[in-house]
């Protein structure tokens, strides 16, 4: 569910959409279109990644891949990319907050179609995919690694693989083993201790380090649902059948969600996101600092050294997005990155933070439409039946992927 523009859903609408909803063939051709727009079969292909020159290179996706998985490029040796990104969970986890070596303040955040997306993280404080890989890798609650031990990782056990693909690794003899701009007090000083080359030279290793688990991440893709099967019949003229017909009870979700609940607002697309940020009114979470979304992230994206513009993008200044991108306005107080919808059902808890526990919690929380605890929240009150509430879950869970 998502935000309201101020169209309300009477019980008498809602009752006259259940009498409508008896087959597939109660759809208008609007309403078809919009259900087509939503399936798989409309996801395009991948955008390129200029700041990523080896963003579609199979020998990077393919160390990208080894390098997510390896618990060796953390702190302790007990934590990779896959601690929280679950290949059989499409690569998420079940927790309220991330847990590597610590425990962070938001939810993790699905990967399927990642690729597809311009900001990343709830707040979208990085504009590239291999940009948004290296935060975790430095982050003291989550694989609290330092950039010097990583490069020494990567020379020990992938240098023909990295090699091959970037060059050749820099002299690593004489450099501390742990030291990194993001470490503990120790890792910092030896960090600063460093000369601005060798730094540099260890940035550049980091960066590559990100631009191959980016390779890898934009492999993955979303799985087919129920509701991908039933677009592709209702888009040609067929009648679904089996399992991937809908009860009477999904289809009536279905026109909820692309009609009066207008759920379709910011659940859009293939992906079922419109990947921008809104405020909709989600309380914060009791001790916890204060989160003011995309408004505290506008300054940490533009000082990020390995953000578009930065000397290891290889973009060459083709950076639409993060020249373009709006900086300054209420709109962005307490503003978080519309989820994808795909798999959520089964993904409990939701909103950036996890608190809200249950699906049926998130259909109240958007019906009521609270006000924001800072800024201005987008939503409008929405009135539900019963039936309403059902139905929308029902559609929900449709777009779940079959079970691993």
């Amino acid at each position: 569910m998502s935000r309201r523009t101020g169209i309300l859903a009477a019980p008498a609408l809602i009752a006259a959409l259940a009498l409508a909803a008896c087959n597939p063939d109660s759809f208008s051709e609007d309403e078809k279109r919009v259900i087509t727009s939503l399936s798989l079969d409309a996801l395009p292909p991948l955008p390129p990644d200029p700041s990523n020159r080896v963003a579609d290179d199979a020998r990077a996706a393919a160390l990208g891949k080894a390098l997510f998985f390896d618990t060796a490029f953390s702190g302790g040796g007990a934590v990779s990319c896959a601690t929280c990104h679950l290949a059989d969970r499409q690569f998420q986890d079940d927790r309220q907050f991330g847990a590597g070596v610590g425990t962070t303040d938001r939810r993790t955040m699905p990967l399927a179609g990642v690729a597809y997306g311009p900001w990343f993280f709830w707040d979208g404080r990085k504009d590239s995919l291999w940009s948004q890989a290296l935060g975790p890798m430095e982050d003291q609650r989550e694989h609290a690694g330092t950039r010097t031990a990583f490069a020494h990782e990567l020379a020990r056990r992938y240098a023909r693989q990295y090699e091959t693909i970037f060059g050749p690794l820099p002299e690593l003899e004489g450099l501390p083993e742990r030291a990194g701009p993001r470490g503990r007090e120790d890792e910092r000083a030896a960090w600063q201790g460093m000369d601005g080359e060798r730094q540099d030279e260890i940035d550049r290793v980091f960066a590559n380090l990100g631009k191959a688990i980016a390779a890898f991440e934009r492999t993955i893709m979303p799985a087919e649902t129920r509701f991908d099967r039933f677009a592709s019949a209702l888009r040609d003229g067929r009648k679904p059948e089996g399992d991937d017909a809908f009860g009477d009870l999904e289809i009536e979700g279905l026109k909820l969600f692309i009609g009066p609940a207008n759920c379709v607002t910011c659940h859009n697309g293939p992906r079922f996101t419109d990947d921008h940020f809104h405020n909709t009114g989600v309380p914060p979470v009791a001790g916890l600092p204060r989160d003011r979304g995309r408004a505290q992230a506008i300054a940490e994206l533009d000082a990020d050294p390995f953000n578009c513009f930065g000397p290891h993008s290889d973009a060459g200044g083709n950076c639409g997005e993060l020249r373009f991108m709006k900086r300054e306005g209420e709109d962005l107080e307490r503003a978080f990155k519309t989820p994808s919808l795909r798999g959520a059902a089964s993904r409990p808890p939701y909103m950036h933070s996890g608190q809200i526990a249950a699906l049926e919690d998130v259909i109240d929380h958007y019906t009521r439409a609270p006000a924001s605890p800072e800024g201005h929240s987008e939503l409008q009150p929405i009135t539900l039946t019963e039936r309403g509430r059902a139905a929308l879950l029902a559609f929900l869970r449709t777009l779940d992927p079959p079970a691993q």
